[in-house]
């Protein structure tokens, strides 16, 4: 009897642990995404190039995350999105991040 119940306990208990180290991969998969968006904001307020901008943002974000850059007049906003980190539990959502921030003077009047 007791092998039984150990018998169908084993297998909930792996899903269960899976769910869980899921869930805590994308969570560190939301902090590296919200960084990479700060970084990269900042660096753009300053007036660096786009690529650049790019560049620092793909180094702190998760591997395969995509990222764009909007400038407008006086403000740019840097969106970061991670891919799961799965194709079994493709359900869980993605950490994803957007970061505004404000051009510095020197930046709106296009020097560096």
């Amino acid at each position: 009897m007791a092998t039984a119940e150990l018998a169908l306990i084993i297998p909930v208990l792996v899903a269960v642990l899976a769910l869980c180290l899921s869930g805590l991969g994308l969570a560190v998969d939301q902090i590296r995404a919200v960084d990479a968006a700060r970084i990269a904001a900042r660096a753009a307020a300053r007036g660096e190039p786009v690529d650049a901008v790019r560049e620092l943002a793909q180094q702190a974000a998760p591997p395969g995350s995509d990222v764009s850059v909007d400038k407008s007049d006086d403000r740019v906003r840097v969106t970061v999105t991670a891919p799961p980190r799965t194709r079994y539990l493709s359900a869980l959502p993605r950490a994803d991040a957007s970061v505004e921030a404000v051009l510095e003077p020197a930046a709106r009047m296009g020097s560096p």
